[in-house]
């Protein structure tokens, strides 16, 4: 047993040398005279692996697979980008060169595998960066940037990361992910997906609230299948990761880092603002973390019905109490202006969470009733109970409904009541 590790590592070892000498002379057969398309890329790496005698011992299938390793390293996201293809994978959590994590299918796990230097990990960093057009580096070593795919990247590098560049990849689904999808999976019940897709075509104001990884972006997505397509929408992001559908009079607004260029920096506020004046009907905030919480509060107050938008919270009392928190970081003003803006702007409050057995459902969705005596009034709509946990060690439970909806004045001008 333990000669066959030792020859399985040494095999790993000559095949990593392997493919770092063969790297080297497709490298210096590109030079730097022109601009090599992928297939030509791909077709180099052919020649260079022909003409190699070694390679005649190695299978087909290895063959192929050095092809497609050698072309992610000079054209792609190298050890990565086989991770960011699979569509099971829905984080991938890169600690320095030698630690990879990934979740897959809802588990998390360590990869065998890690970046060969970390100028090469430094390499892949700096590729991704370029493609969003911004900039990662020593004097301003933290950045969100995005993949082609859409997928959501942040990195943190040195001197901030003291065990080398941290570099996080959220995955999103390559097909957005349905209100049926969400049905079968038991995140809601029937009865609550009806209720709020007659709440979107109403115009209520939502407000996602939840976790960190606990689904709010892909809901949001889901809730927008329900805008009626003759509407114009404004989203607004740090990184636009949002997969809105079906919305032909759809513009979409991404914040800018400042740079040494001389490039300022555009922030969430100055976005929202803008927005304003681009004669919008519903404008979405893919997230409020800070205190472009005032701009969105007032967009919700001046007539733009049917805005959306998520925030990180353990409830939906807590979401709003960190509303309030974000409100007085951009603004001050008296607590009782702030709530009485808060329950006059935001009608609807779904909180989602991921439960012990790793899936998501929505926990709660709750109306902002008013604000009584300085103090917004919740009113419960439906509440998730858990029943039991099965042999396989899930949670098995229905979402309840509570009450009923306060203020149906939305749902009576829309006809829906």
């Amino acid at each position: 047993m333990r000669e066959r590790a030792e020859r399985g590592k040494g095999c790993g070892m000559e095949y990593a040398k392997l493919k770092r000498q063969l790297r080297g002379i497709v490298q210096e057969r590109m030079g730097y005279e022109k601009d090599f398309s992928d297939q030509e890329v791909e077709d180099l790496i052919d020649e260079v692996l022909i003409g190699q005698e070694c390679m005649a011992a190695y299978p087909v299938g290895l063959r192929r697979r050095l092809k497609k390793e050698l072309f992610d390293s000079l054209r792609r996201l190298d050890i990565l980008q086989i991770f960011v293809e699979d569509s099971s994978v829905t984080e991938i959590m890169i600690n320095g060169t030698e630690h990879i994590f990934v979740e897959q299918d809802g588990r998390l796990r360590e990869l065998d595998v890690g970046f060969e230097s970390a100028e090469k990990l430094q390499d892949v960093i700096q590729q991704i960066v370029a493609g969003c057009n911004r900039v990662v580096n020593e004097a301003s070593p933290i950045v969100d940037a995005r993949l082609p795919n859409g997928a959501r990247v942040n990195i943190v590098m040195n001197p901030v990361a003291l065990n080398g560049p941290i570099v996080t990849i959220r995955r999103f689904p390559d097909k957005p992910i349905t209100m049926e999808r969400l049905l079968q999976s038991g995140s809601l019940s029937p009865e609550a997906a009806a209720f709020l897709e007659k709440l979107v075509k109403a115009k209520y104001n939502i407000f996602i609230s939840g976790g960190t990884g606990s689904g709010k972006t892909t809901f949001l997505n889901v809730l927008s299948h329900y805008i009626p397509s003759d509407e114009r929408v404004i989203t607004i992001e740090d990184s636009a990761e949002l997969q809105l559908q079906d919305l032909p009079n759809l513009v979409r607004l991404e914040t800018r880092n400042s740079n040494v260029e001389g490039c300022r920096e555009i922030t969430v506020r100055e976005l929202i603002r803008t927005s304003l004046r681009m004669r919008p009907e519903r404008i979405i905030v893919g997230e409020v973390r800070g205190p472009e919480a005032i701009d969105m509060l007032q967009c919700l107050n001046t007539g733009h019905d049917g805005s959306m938008s998520t925030g990180h919270a353990n409830s939906a009392k807590d979401m709003l109490a960190r509303l309030e928190n974000m409100v007085l970081m951009g603004v001050e003003l008296p607590l009782a202006a702030i709530r009485q803006q808060i329950a006059s702007g935001v009608d609807i409050i779904v909180h989602l969470g991921r439960l012990r057995d790793k899936s998501r459902r929505v926990l709660e969705i709750t109306e902002v009733a008013g604000c009584e005596q300085n103090e917004i009034k919740l009113n419960p709509l439906f509440v998730f109970k858990e029943i039991e946990e099965d042999s396989q060690g899930n949670i098995v439970g229905r979402l309840e409904k509570k009450g009923a909806l306060l203020r149906e004045n939305k749902l009576q001008t829309a006809g829906l009541s």
